[in-house]
């Protein structure tokens, strides 16, 4: 998941002036923690807006420079949650405001949400925004608290109190549910639950999902969904190479799938998935692909009109499923089965374990993507002894406090603006859905920081009186037998894990237990 994806968009607003009695200047680009990396940045101004404000280039300064604006009272501004959202977030506010002063609190001892914990082990240059997010740590005027619970160690409104501005970009810490019978049996994991198994998130480290049955079953037809059943046929000699968990290696190593069926409830128009992925399945080593030529039927005319990215994902389903077998003998294999609505997880006899899946077939009312699924009646049984639900995410409310649509799933907001709460801000899956990937992330981010920076400017944050930040929340957690994580403890953590991987051939091997990352560093 979290791979590239739709065209980008620019936020729409540049950056604010100067506050009133602020002094602004020029400085030379890229210093630790307040650059956006120009890939970033470069894909925004491909949207058709500039991030930055008016500037003149000069061939030295390699293409940019940075306009930052000190004001005479610092702001201090909490960012929690420290994955895409809220790095992007600080990055921005950091950027474009020479005064502030951003500290990110997450719960984990460890950084970066979902690009650590979300991303396919075997799509390491998607990683590759760490590097842009390190540099925003180690900013002189960033600090990263890990090790602490918003909502249970320390409240919203004691953060409102420390400081002038709080951003809210925790993400989605749960997942939609099937509303089925069956769905607690065991063989039934959410996608959430079992790309965190395998990417090492300490929650589910425990997981030992049961692999010993031939066919698997996973419902949704998105990049997570081809991520999983990617991971679960990929050659051993492949995985070995990357970031994935030895406890999950391991025990994809005995694994007796062969066979994946991935199932959507709508048709080929409408799948999520885009075409690297789907690609990337196509040329799976040992893995065939089973496309029905049916499923297609009249869809090159279909697509003739739509969308390019929509046209030729189209297409290479189409000639995927025209193909003809190659000859070789493939062990494993692989396929999409569209237009089936799950309706119950089936039991073993003895009502413990799931052994198959009855679906619903459905017919499609209306077109394109806002085409919807509706049950013919008829009815299908596929048997299978692990089915992996991935469906959406979905974000939790995090503290009474802060107001929460529990219906979508989101903070109610303005861009960013936290609707009745002046001075609140949200980013990210918990403000908008868990849709889209990290350069959507970005551009949401930097559309809630520029929120921040135009109430700074505008007068709404009251900056005369100042905050101590987290030396008010110190003492706090402090009282409250709460020992946060500073970012050069997190830098020794990193340190161990690239030290084991490279024992093993391995980028790292990560550490999944969360009392040895705290014993590492001496809490």
């Amino acid at each position: 998941m979290w791979d590239r994806d739709p065209p980008v968009h620019g936020v729409g607003r540049v950056p604010v002036a100067a506050a009133p009695g602020a002094s602004c200047h020029p400085l030379v680009p890229t210093g630790p923690g307040t650059a956006v990396s120009t890939k970033a940045t470069g894909l925004a101004e491909r949207g058709g807006r500039s991030l930055d404000p008016p500037q003149s280039v000069s061939a030295s300064h390699r293409g940019f420079r940075r306009w930052l604006c000190s004001a005479a009272a610092a702001p201090r501004v909490c960012v929690v949650g420290s994955g895409p959202a809220g790095f992007y977030t600080a990055q921005h506010i950091l950027k474009h405001h020479g005064g502030a002063q951003v500290d990110i609190y997450e719960k984990l001892p460890v950084p970066f949400g979902l690009v650590r914990f979300g991303v396919a082990p075997d799509h390491p240059e998607v990683k590759n925004v760490i590097n842009t997010f390190t540099q925003t740590a180690r900013s002189g005027r960033c600090s990263y608290y890990g090790n602490v619970t918003v909502g249970r160690d320390a409240t919203v409104a004691e953060l409102r109190q420390a400081y002038h501005a709080v951003v809210l970009s925790y993400g989605a810490e749960d997942n939609r549910v099937l509303g089925i019978p069956g769905e607690n049996l065991s063989g039934v994991y959410s996608a959430r639950a079992f790309v965190g198994w395998y990417n090492g998130l300490p929650e589910n480290r425990d997981l030992n999902p049961d692999l010993s049955c031939e066919t698997a079953l996973i419902l949704g037809h998105g990049n997570v969904a081809l991520d999983i059943a990617r991971i679960l046929l990929s050659p051993l000699q492949l995985l070995r190479k990357t970031d994935i968990t030895d406890g999950s290696l391991a025990a994809l190593a005995c694994s007796k799938v062969k066979r994946v069926w991935l199932v959507g409830r709508r048709g080929p128009l409408q799948v999520a998935f885009t075409i690297k992925e789907l690609r990337e399945m196509i040329n799976l080593p040992g893995a065939r692909p089973v496309l029905s030529p049916a499923d297609f039927t009249g869809l090159e005319d279909a697509v003739k009109d739509a969308p390019r990215p929509r046209k030729r994902l189209t297409e290479l389903m189409i000639k995927t499923a025209l193909e003809k077998p190659v000859e070789t003998a493939c062990p494993r294999e692989w396929g999409l089965k569209f237009q089936r609505s799950p309706q119950e997880v089936l039991p073993t006899a003895d009502g413990r374990r799931a052994r198959g899946i009855r679906l619903s077939l459905t017919c499609l009312e209306g077109s394109g993507d806002s085409a919807k699924a509706v049950p013919t009646g008829d009815m299908e049984e596929l048997e299978c002894g692990l089915v992996v639900s991935s469906i959406g995410y979905r974000s939790l409310p995090l503290d009474p406090a802060v107001p929460f649509d529990t219906q979508r799933g989101v903070i109610p907001n303005s861009s960013g603006r936290v609707k009745g709460v002046p001075g609140l801000y949200c980013s990210g899956w918990v403000k908008r859905g868990p849709t889209g990937v990290i350069i959507t992330t970005m551009n949401d981010s930097f559309d809630t920081a520029q929120s921040v920076l135009e109430d700074l400017q505008g007068g709404v944050l009251d900056v005369s009186t100042s905050r101590e930040g987290f030396g008010a929340m110190e003492s706090i957690l402090r009282s409250r037998g709460v020992r946060p994580v500073s970012f050069s403890d997190w830098e020794k953590i990193d340190a161990a894990e690239v030290a084991r991987g490279k024992a093993a051939g391995k980028p790292r091997e990560k550490i999944v237990d969360l009392q040895e990352m705290l014993r590492i560093i001496g809490h």
